[in-house]
């Protein structure tokens, strides 16, 4: 089989090893997307994976989604929709709306824990039993999360 030629904007299709350079990605994760049906299946050529150079943009836009809160249910949702679709602006600020109250109750925990770990900080208490400190009623639980079915333990995401 022929390889396959370059793509609308002259840029050549790119291997799976290429994209998870560029875009600072593990091939596993990429294949996990593809799994998921977050990325397309890529064309094939020889058996191997051929991606459009747009992957890398799809990827980083994966990236940037995760890192603000989004699930990869929700991700793919968005991801889904064709580039005139309007209401997928819409549903992206549904999703927004929704996260904004979640965010805020973190933010307001990191508060009173830091306020806390810098009173603990500057503590001058004999021992522990005498702290006041553990005694401090309104330094909230940590939160219990839901645990994410994972099907794929090993795949990890990285942080650039």
């Amino acid at each position: 089989m022929s390889s396959p030629g370059p793509e609308p904007d002259g840029v050549p299709p790119l291997a799976i090893g290429e994209l998870a350079k560029l875009a600072g990605k593990r091939p596993s994760l990429i294949r996990y997307y593809e799994q998921i049906g977050l990325l397309p299946q890529p064309v094939r050529v020889s058996g191997q994976r051929r991606y459009a150079a747009g992957t890398v943009h799809t990827l980083a836009a994966i990236d940037t989604a995760q890192r603000a809160g989004l699930t990869l249910d929700e991700i793919k949702a968005l991801l889904s929709a064709s580039s005139d679709d309007r209401s997928a602006i819409d549903r992206l600020r549904v999703m927004a709306e929704r996260k904004l109250p979640e965010i805020a109750a973190l933010i307001e925990r990191a508060e009173l824990v830091r306020g806390w770990l810098e009173c603990a900080a500057r503590c001058e208490c004999p021992n522990l039993s005498e702290c006041p400190l553990f005694d401090e009623p309104s330094l909230p639980a940590v939160p219990r999360r839901r645990p994410r079915p994972r099907s794929r333990p090993d795949v990890v995401t990285s942080r650039a």
